[in-house]
């Protein structure tokens, strides 16, 4: 492609980044800004006043302090369980020689279709019966005891890529099939470990289905995500409120990624090349 061409090729693609971007710097600005001045700028990026008002009512009225502490406990929780079992599987599945492999991995396969409504009915029983209804634990068994295909697909393509001299090594040593996996195959698997780790982390601070659920008769315990619809009423909403909750909602997912996003394209290409 030619200088012209690529001129061209930019000139089309600027528009469509601005229209991506702007809602995001739209949110942004609103929180910084009045509420009047919100609703009456219009689509204006520039505000005219700077305030605070937003995150103090959304961080003390709105109860983001008490919402944001449950989120952390509940998304640290999913993260370490849902590693923890999809590193297992991907590696039984990818090096075990168990009978009936490929119809569990059929089953994993057909489970990604079903759409997370359907499933919340029979997980929803099945944690009542337990007696953890209305509690943290309930939404962390609920977001990290489900089959989560993906990461065990890419620890599965990982863990495949490994040669069988490692395993027969650490035999040789006297390792047996845990400590291998703990002390040979999990730490090269960081690359893997890190991209899971960022999926369970936006997946589980986003969550809003299941959080609402197993709240409903506990909204001292709702997440960030549930708890950004308290700033919509019966018929006016708080865009302000809004703006800045979606702001403090959004930054622990940037940073985690910009923190980890370098094990990122390492994990992805690594399973794939599988």
């Amino acid at each position: 492609m030619g200088r012209a061409g690529r001129l061209v090729t930019h000139l089309i693609m600027l528009p469509l980044v601005f229209l991506w971007f702007y809602p995001y710097a739209w949110s942004v600005v609103s929180s910084i800004r009045p509420q009047s001045e919100t609703i009456l700028g219009g689509a204006n990026l520039i505000p005219q006043e700077f305030t605070t008002e937003n995150f103090e009512r959304a961080w003390n009225q709105a109860q983001f302090d008490a919402y944001t502490l449950n989120t952390v406990i509940v998304t640290i929780s999913v993260v370490f369980l849902t590693i923890a079992i999809s590193s297992l599987a991907g590696y039984a599945l990818a090096r075990g020689r168990m009978p009936g492999k490929s119809i569990i991995l059929i089953a994993l396969v057909g489970s990604m279709f079903l759409p997370k409504g359907f499933t919340i009915i029979p997980v929803y029983l099945l944690i009542d019966a337990m007696g953890l209804n209305n509690s943290l634990m309930a939404i962390i068994l609920a977001e990290a005891g489900s089959a989560h295909v993906m990461p065990i697909l890419l620890y599965m393509g990982f863990f495949a890529t490994i040669p069988a001299e490692m395993e027969e090594a650490a035999k040789v040593d006297g390792a047996g099939y845990f400590r291998t996996f703990w002390s040979v195959m999990f730490p090269m698997a960081m690359p893997v470990t890190a991209t899971v780790a960022i999926f369970s982390f936006i997946g589980a601070w986003n969550g809003f289905l299941t959080p609402l659920v197993f709240t409903l008769n506990a909204p001292e315990l709702r997440t960030l995500g549930v708890g950004i619809y308290a700033f919509f009423g019966e018929n006016t909403i708080d865009w302000g409120g809004l703006a800045a909750a979606a702001v403090i909602a959004v930054l622990p997912v940037i940073v985690v990624f910009l923190w980890l996003q370098k094990y990122f394209v390492d994990g992805i290409a690594g399973s794939i090349k599988g």
